[in-house]
């Protein structure tokens, strides 16, 4: 994969809507393909993994590439699931296949997941560090401003402000004769169990499903899930039934921040949205984005294969 070829237009694509509103005046459609001519640098910890399992990206993209083309089943669940966030599956495929090439050792079958959400049921799982439970620790007066205004009933807000308080105000500093950890607040406060920090077909974690369980349940016949209740958000990002809609909520909640902050319809550019779903923090990168001048955005090497294998990509639909 060197030069990038023309990329079609994707078949059968979902107009994005942003409250049954039309494409606003001034946005502007990014063009479909790649920014960057060649993929740019792979980070070393991917490079590491697929090589610790004797593969290469080629073979790991193939073999996903092929596993989904079986498991018919499944590409029903992401079509009526992404017709119902009203985005172009591809994009769910995009995903899908850039965690399970880069990320993920290989996606052996849809169905492993569903049994490993079984065995994931019933086990006694908290979200703690050191003994005390994430919403005991985020009532500390640090975290005041999050439960204030708009932030306290949108759970992508509060999150994510809890989420930049921990950066800003703990991480890696000592708080009250506390010293906290470096690591992030995902990995502090949801992985007592597991090493990894995101789980399933989509690879979410867990504070990612937090974040937008507000959303999803509004899209969804899923109930609001609650970090006191952790085996149903674990249960969340393992099952497919219902990681399809974090999923979907994640890709349409990109899509909706580069509209509205950015400027740009990226709905169209499955290599963008798979570029956010791998980087995360889709309204402060468009806001980033908008501030820099910059024409277009653009793809990380994730989503740059995206781009690159489309036509790949759409034979699975």
């Amino acid at each position: 994969m060197c030069t990038v070829p023309s990329v079609p237009t994707i078949d059968g694509a979902f107009e994005l809507q942003v409250s049954g509103q039309a494409l606003a005046a001034g946005v502007r459609a990014v063009p479909e393909g790649n920014r960057y001519r060649s993929q740019p640098r792979i980070p070393y910890a991917s490079a590491r993994r697929t090589a610790a399992s004797k593969s290469s990206y080629d073979a790991k993209f193939e073999r996903v590439l092929a596993v989904l083309k079986r498991d018919r089943r499944l590409i029903s669940s992401i079509k009526r699931v992404a017709g119902r966030y009203n985005i172009d599956p591809i994009h769910m495929l995009g995903a899908i296949i850039g965690e399970h090439t880069y990320n993920y050792d290989t996606l052996d079958s849809a169905q492993s997941y569903y049994i490993k959400a079984l065995a994931y049921a019933g086990i006694d799982i908290s979200f703690k560090y050191d003994g005390e439970h994430v919403e005991t620790f985020v009532e500390r007066p640090q975290f005041d401003r999050c439960r204030k205004g708009k932030k306290a009933n949108n759970s992508d807000s509060l999150w994510s402000c809890y989420e930049r308080v921990w950066n800003s105000s703990f991480r890696g500093k000592r708080v009250d004769g506390t010293r906290f950890p470096k690591t992030n607040f995902n990995e502090t406060f949801f992985q007592p169990l597991f090493s990894g920090q995101s789980f399933g077909l989509g690879q979410l974690s867990p504070l990612t499903v937090l974040k937008m369980t507000d959303r999803v349940a509004r899209q969804s016949g899923n109930r609001k899930l609650d970090p006191k209740n952790a085996e149903k958000v674990y249960q969340a990002t393992m099952d497919p039934n219902i990681s399809l809609h974090y999923m979907a909520a994640v890709i349409q909640d990109a899509i909706e921040a580069y509209k509205n902050v950015g400027k740009v319809d990226i709905s169209k550019n499955p290599g963008l949205t798979a570029t956010l779903y791998n980087l995360g923090d889709p309204w402060g990168r468009a806001a980033k984005f908008r501030r820099s001048g910059a024409t277009w955005p653009r793809e990380n090497y994730y989503g740059w294969l995206v781009n690159d294998r489309i036509e790949d990509i759409k034979s699975v639909l």
